[in-house]
């Protein structure tokens, strides 16, 4: 399956508004009714990925916009019938002032899947962007699938984060991921935040403007919960 989608968030008479909106099974945005940010779903509305599966979703927030695109069920990575892992890959451009939250749901990396989840971003200089990302290895009592997770995110032209992480390659040692099954990282950019940590997370600054969280965490509620944790290292003001 190869599907495509599109967002695209644009200012109108101070109120951002969604001036594109296509979704194309199993990639499908709904979006919410606000009376001040735009605030869109993201539904899988079928079984995917699955192995073969190309999926692509296109974000452009347009200067001083601001987004919300969320989550509302786990992803799972599912082996497929034809040859060839599955791919879902997200790009996205903020210009001048815009904000926008990438906030999926967890991604489960079911046994004998291979799955590589890809985020490109392009910030502008007085952007923001925060996303979110939670790997599960393997459902409950299940060893995992094979995940090649990259992001690589631009701001003003200088890069800001490139990571590949490569995971369910080792879990038989007891030192992969130090022995837990979930690993969760939050990016934020356009904003300043100095170094903080606690028991299985951590903050980093980074160099070009912003801060990365990483998490570990024996299941997907206790690593959400320490990224919140770590998010209060924040200025709630700056969203």
């Amino acid at each position: 399956m190869r599907a495509d989608a599109r967002l695209v968030a644009e200012v109108r008479d101070g109120r951002t508004v969604l001036r594109e909106l296509r979704s194309m099974a199993p990639l499908t945005l709904l979006p919410k009714r606000t009376r001040g940010d735009a605030v869109v779903h993201l539904v899988n509305s079928a079984t995917a990925p699955l192995g073969g599966d190309e999926l692509t979703l296109t974000v452009l927030v347009g200067a001083g916009a601001r987004l919300r695109l969320s989550g509302v069920a786990a992803t799972l990575a599912l082996p497929g019938h034809r040859e060839g892992g599955s791919r879902a890959t997200v790009r996205v451009e903020v210009e001048d002032g815009g904000v926008f939250e990438y906030l999926p749901e967890p991604t489960v990396v079911t046994a004998r899947a291979r799955h590589t989840a890809e985020l490109f971003a392009t910030v502008a200089a007085t952007a923001k962007l925060r996303t979110r990302e939670v790997l599960v290895l393997g459902r409950a009592g299940e060893r995992p699938g094979r995940l090649r997770s990259t992001q690589r995110v631009v701001r003003d032209g200088a890069p800001v984060l490139h990571q590949t992480l490569d995971v369910g390659h080792l879990e038989r040692s007891v030192a992969h991921l130090a022995g837990r099954r979930v690993l969760a990282t939050e990016l934020r950019v356009g904003e300043q935040v100095a170094a903080a940590s606690g028991e299985w997370w951590s903050v980093s600054p980074l160099a070009a403007g912003g801060a990365l969280v990483t998490a570990l965490a024996p299941d997907a509620v206790t690593a959400q919960r320490d990224l919140d944790r770590a998010s209060r290292c924040f200025s709630p003001a700056s969203w």
